[in-house]
């Protein structure tokens, strides 16, 4: 066990790495939102951007996509933060952004497949050319962005410490979050490292 985290942790520098080489840089907390003029397009075909989507008290937004094995691990959990985030006034958005996939498993219609499939309770969009992802510096999938009132990054990292089973969460980082967040608290931890599979950009 010890040997697979010090892998990860490995595996995670080394993208942290790129990711700055490559110049895409994560956002950092208490930073003003980044991309907030792109356009995403729904499900249902329109144009929306994350200031459309922001609630009064702010708004989370996940990077995530259709078949990697971190999300089915995790995704199930996404209704219940839906929930939460509806009844403290906070938006929520699904991003896609693994534009190298757009001829297969992300396409927007297999994005619309997916979001009825799963039951998706809230906007799930296609991020086009990753251009939002590239904006927040999101790296994985899932990698979570969590925004105040003023669209200042709050928290961002993972959702809890168990992706396996909900079961067993000892620390849900992102509800305690989104719970602090609407009360006007202090969110501790603010920053969590994400783990998932890399989001699939268009090579440059």
């Amino acid at each position: 066990m010890k040997k697979i985290f010090t892998l990860c942790l490995a595996i995670l520098a080394l993208g942290a790495f790129k990711m700055a080489h490559d110049g895409i840089h994560e956002l950092e907390i208490g930073d003003a939102a980044k991309g907030t003029d792109i356009k995403l397009e729904n499900t249902e075909g329109k144009k929306v951007t994350l200031g459309d989507l922001k609630g009064k008290k702010g708004l989370l937004v996940i990077f995530s996509c259709n078949t990697c094995p971190w999300v089915m691990k995790w995704e199930g959990r996404y209704n219940g933060l839906a929930e939460t985030c509806k009844k403290n006034d906070i938006g929520m958005v699904v991003v896609n952004s693994n534009a190298a996939k757009r001829e297969g498993d992300d396409s927007m219609e297999s994005i619309k497949a997916h979001a009825k499939k799963s039951g998706y309770t809230f906007p799930y969009v296609m991020d086009e050319g990753s251009a939002l992802a590239d904006a927040l510096g999101a790296t994985r999938t899932p990698h979570v962005f969590l925004f105040d009132a003023d669209l200042k990054l709050a928290y961002r990292g993972a959702i809890d410490d168990n992706a396996d089973d909900v079961k067993e969460v000892k620390t849900p980082w992102l509800q305690n979050a989104l719970s602090n967040l609407a009360a006007g608290k202090a969110i501790d931890p603010n920053s969590t490292k994400s783990l998932g599979c890399t989001i699939k950009r268009i090579p440059q």
